[in-house]
């Protein structure tokens, strides 16, 4: 599903993404890992074309969006992007529309979903995430456990191939961080394909079939996340997953 080759980025001289590839096959999970500023977010965002790379090629279902530092043109970059869902670490919601109305703003704008299925849609996947009784609650209203749940419906309502997840949960209070992760968790088990970048690793350890592990803009390690978690083979990851424990 998504093919990762070389990929290369600075933000003027500092270099952040350092040829990083890897590859993510068809209702895989993948974690990625890292200390801050190693490179993950950027990564991530440019995936799904936040950001621009330097050089390198994203191949998304067979689909370039950049080949080799050319992107393609804007017909095949949005319909690339259309085959994504993004949750931010921040929620990213509107305060001044409903929950409802975040939901529906995409699928109304872009029709990619008839309009008489669209509030069907809605409520289904609202008690999903099992918020259906805060359907016209307005974002400033909800806890952070609620608002990133919100996202997560928001991000599916366009019924994406590939969701990516950034730190979905680093902005939330402890106790509210397992009622995302589970939904996040009921994903994985419906073979969603994902990318959840993050630093829960009892959680990445539970749900990942793999773990990448990113340090100064280089992938150092990668495996199950048995053998990454438990059995780093690399000094750093090592040094990493022993500063976590303490």
């Amino acid at each position: 599903m998504i093919e990762i080759e070389n990929l290369q980025k600075s933000f003027g001289s500092l270099q952040v993404l350092k040829n990083i590839s890897f590859s993510v096959s068809k209702n895989e999970v993948v974690a990625v890992i890292g200390p801050s500023g190693s490179g993950k977010s950027t990564m991530l965002r440019s995936l799904i074309y936040l950001e621009q790379v330097d050089g390198g090629t994203i191949k998304i279902d067979g689909d370039y969006l950049v080949k080799e530092g050319t992107y393609s043109n804007n017909q095949t970059i949005k319909r690339v992007t259309s085959k994504m869902g993004m949750v931010f670490q921040h929620f990213n919601l509107f305060p001044h529309l409903t929950v409802k109305q975040n939901l529906e703003l995409a699928p109304r704008v872009t029709k990619k979903i008839p309009k008489d299925e669209i509030s069907k849609h809605t409520e289904r996947l609202l008690e999903k995430v099992g918020l259906l009784d805060k359907m016209d609650v307005y974002p400033g209203n909800l806890s952070g456990g609620q608002k990133q749940r919100v996202a997560i419906a928001r991000a599916l309502m366009l019924q994406p191939d590939i969701l990516l997840f950034d730190e979905p949960t680093s902005a939330l209070d402890p106790e509210l961080t397992g009622e995302v992760l589970k939904v996040i968790q009921e994903l994985a088990e419906e073979s969603m394909t994902m990318i959840v970048v993050t630093h829960e690793m009892e959680f990445a350890k539970r749900v990942a079939d793999r773990i990448i592990f990113m340090d100064e803009g280089k992938i150092v390690e990668t495996g199950d996340p048995i053998s990454v978690l438990e059995n780093p083979q690399k000094e750093r990851t090592k040094r990493f997953l022993s500063g976590i424990e303490k």
